[in-house]
């Protein structure tokens, strides 16, 4: 039997090349048996299907179509985040160019554990760490105490690792205090960390109060690391930033601000002015898997002083020994707490270069319009309730009159059909449906 050929090397191009058509093939096969943004059937319908066509997962001789069989039944199987009707979460279709560039990644493997595994990646990690450290914070910081930031797995590790960092700072006595209308993995990530119990103030209007916030800090002991969301899960709302980053400052606390999904807002000179205060906090969460149009994993924290860092060094003789430290090879292991780590960095680098400022900024306001324009459809329709205009470019609706119940079954019908691909939230102590604008290429047509 030959050995089968490798992704990179002197033969990989050559050996990708078939293979890269048969997945192209099998994906447009498999879109076009879905037929729509979802397979029909419910889980157990597309379970079946999924286990007819994987058969024997681990076969004593292999099997060479299954590329081909494999693929088409995932991409059959798959919600569709490209189709205009996919708009449940903050699932974003990836670019082409981002998706292109994550082949490379793939096919090189570098580790971002030791230079000595990822040459440039290392490198390259560094220029756009520090490139979107400084769309947070500005430029022209001294460098003794620069911002800078990581690369993450998503909002999920950026946000623990803000509370990694501020325990660090202040010891395990440092408390959370975050509206209610903060992501889970706050709270979880509290929890994990073994810090106190959350203190959860109240955000009757889906915003953390700044007066409830205000009176929080007055009464509780310090250390305090108040949470602050910039683009909220449920409905894409910003919280009152600047006013939060004041009292934060008269109290003496810390602030971390979840970005994951509103810092996309940055690259529009449209919108950016709405993150105004983001600048002010400690930490700050991006997530470019969301309003950023990457292929996940692509997320970030970043930092206002990057001494805040030094927390994560960690030393393991074999990757970053003191003397090979000391004669210039970088040292990886403290900008992350992951050993072995994919590079993410270069769809990042390569959307970055490719687009600019103004083409990412053009695509984030093209779909903040979208979901205006739907909210206006919804309005005008007497038979949908509109809860609001959208703040980033989530919308939430419901049949008029409807229960809750009702609710919630018309969105099950839906998935369960394959015809639309709708989230839900609860706010206002009703039940909503979500249409999460996030696909450029939708528009009115699609809405209707």
């Amino acid at each position: 039997m030959s050995t089968p050929p490798l992704a990179s090397g002197p033969e990989g191009p050559r050996a990708l090349r078939p293979l890269l058509d048969t997945v192209l093939q099998a994906l447009d096969a498999g879109a076009r048996a879905r037929g729509g943004p979802l397979p029909a059937g419910g889980p157990e319908a597309v379970a079946a299907r999924l286990r007819q066509a994987v058969g024997e997962v681990l076969p004593d001789q292999g099997d060479p179509h299954a590329p081909r069989t494999l693929v088409q039944a995932f991409a059959e199987g798959a919600a569709d985040p490209a189709h205009p009707l996919c708009a449940a979460h903050l699932h974003c279709p990836p670019l082409a160019v981002a998706a292109a560039a994550d082949l490379a990644a793939s096919a090189l493997n570098p580790s971002l554990d030791s230079w000595d595994q990822a040459p440039a990646a290392s490198e390259l990690e560094l220029l756009v760490a520090g490139a979107l450290s400084r769309e947070v914070y500005g430029p022209g910081h001294n460098p003794g105490t620069a911002p800078d930031s990581l690369i993450t797995t998503g909002g999920t590790e950026s946000n623990q690792l803000a509370l990694l960092l501020a325990r660090e700072a202040y010891g395990h006595c440092v408390r959370l205090v975050c509206g209610a209308n903060a992501h889970h993995s706050l709270p979880r990530a509290a929890w994990l960390l073994g810090l106190p119990d959350p203190v959860v103030v109240p955000a009757p209007a889906g915003t953390l109060h700044p007066a409830a916030l205000d009176e929080a800090l007055s009464r509780l002991p310090g250390p305090l690391l108040v949470a602050a969301t910039a683009g909220t899960t449920d409905a894409g709302l910003i919280d009152p930033l600047p006013e939060i980053a004041a009292a934060c400052a008269a109290h003496g606390a810390r602030l971390h601000i979840d970005a994951a999904y509103g810092a996309g807002l940055l690259f529009s000179d449209r919108h950016r002015t709405r993150l105004a205060g983001l600048d002010a906090a400690d930490t700050v969460t991006l997530d470019l898997h969301k309003l950023g149009w990457q292929p996940v994993a692509a997320g970030l924290l970043a930092v206002k002083d990057h001494r805040d860092l030094t927390a994560l060094r960690h030393r393991a003789d074999y990757l970053n020994a003191a003397d090979d430290t000391e004669a210039g090879l970088p040292d990886l292991l403290g900008r992350s707490l992951r050993t072995t780590r994919r590079p993410d960095v270069l769809k990042l680098a390569v959307t970055l270069k490719t687009l600019g400022r103004s083409g990412l900024g053009t695509l984030v306001d093209h779909v903040c319009a979208r979901a205006r324009e739907f909210a206006a459809l919804v309005d005008e329709h007497p038979g949908l309730e509109l809860r609001a205009r959208p703040a980033i470019s989530t919308v939430l609706f419901r049949p008029a009159g409807a229960t809750d119940a009702t609710v919630a079954a018309v969105r099950r019908a839906l998935l369960t059909d394959g015809r639309a691909v709708l989230g839900r939230a609860r706010l206002d102590g009703r039940l909503w449906l979500k249409a999460t604008l996030l696909n450029p290429a939708t528009g009115p047509a699609e809405d209707g």
